[in-house]
């Protein structure tokens, strides 16, 4: 027994001793090679490195001095001194941001949703159905898009006062009922590029045209809608003439938007405040286009290619 347990032992240390060294040190090649292609990296995405440093700079400008105290804000520097982070609390201490934040939401989502649902049919329409006076209607809508919003304010307002939906933001709502001009056109424009032969092969299978816009056009133009949708909600989110027309005399029907202009009015020395203020506001919009960007990119890159 003590043989073979010698055995065993001298067996596994004459192993041991053959086996190669493990590797201490990656070697100079490749630790030169790894360099290289890391410069050649930065090299080939120059350009774009360049530019995300151009638009990041002011954000993290930003973002510092709603940290600094009140006083530095107001001066050159670059970097807070001490680091205030109490900042963005004493700002939702001084105003109803969270009322402010809610009513944006309730107006940005209702009036994407809206917008989709009124704009998505008509532009398949436009796109796909063939009718007599299709290209007349489209001109129409192209001429609504290019028409400054400030032309109908007057008649506008007057006819939401009539209704009694002044000091809301039901104004701005509901004409999302209509369609968005801007919306119809994109959307037209990418359906175009759905070829016809899948729309005729869901019709031969039995589906109207209601059933052929819901489970075939819909699917396949799911990055058209979500840029459509974003450009609204973006839009919805960032408004400001609108909620100052409709519900300027009523607080509790304020925009963030709005909000924050009363804010920087009334706060207009404390800068780290407003600025805090700001990139509240900001944070949202874009962690929302942060999820969202490769559909927002797709859809509006594949926009326009025929028609």
């Amino acid at each position: 027994m003590s043989d073979r347990i010698a055995g065993n032992e001298g067996g596994t240390m004459t192993a041991v001793l053959d086996a190669p060294p493990a590797p201490t040190d990656t070697p100079p090649a490749v630790r030169r090679a790894k360099r290289q292609d890391r410069l050649v990296w930065i090299a080939r995405h120059s350009v774009a490195i360049a530019l995300a440093i151009m638009f990041l700079t002011p954000v993290v400008y930003l973002v510092l001095i709603s940290l600094m105290t009140s006083n530095q804000a107001l001066t050159s520097d670059y970097w807070p001194n001490s680091w205030h982070p109490e900042n963005y609390v004493r700002v939702f201490q001084v105003t109803p941001l969270p009322r402010y934040l809610l009513n944006t939401l309730l107006y940005a989502v209702t009036a994407t949703v809206l917008m989709l649902l009124s704009s998505v049919p008509a532009a398949y329409a436009l796109a796909k159905l063939r009718f007599r006076g299709r290209n007349a209607l489209f001109l129409v809508i192209i001429c609504v898009m290019m028409l400054p919003p400030q032309v109908v304010t007057v008649p506008l307002y007057l006819m939401w006062a009539r209704y009694g939906l002044t000091g809301s933001l039901w104004p701005l709502i509901l004409p999302m009922l209509f369609g968005d001009a801007f919306a119809i056109f994109l959307l037209r424009q990418f359906l175009l590029t759905i070829p016809d032969e899948y729309l005729d092969a869901a019709k031969v299978d039995g589906c109207g045209e209601w059933g052929t816009l819901i489970r075939v056009v819909l699917p396949m133009a799911r990055p058209g809608i979500a840029a459509a949708g974003l450009f609204q909600f973006f839009y919805c989110w960032n408004d400001y003439y609108g909620p100052l027309l409709y519900t300027s005399e009523n607080e509790q029907a304020w925009t963030l938007s709005l909000g924050l202009a009363s804010f920087h009015s009334v706060h207009h020395v404390d800068w780290n405040l407003v600025i805090a203020a700001t990139v509240l506001t900001m944070a949202p919009i874009v962690v929302v286009f942060f999820f969202a960007q490769r559909a927002f990119v797709q859809g509006v890159t594949l926009t326009g290619v025929k028609g």
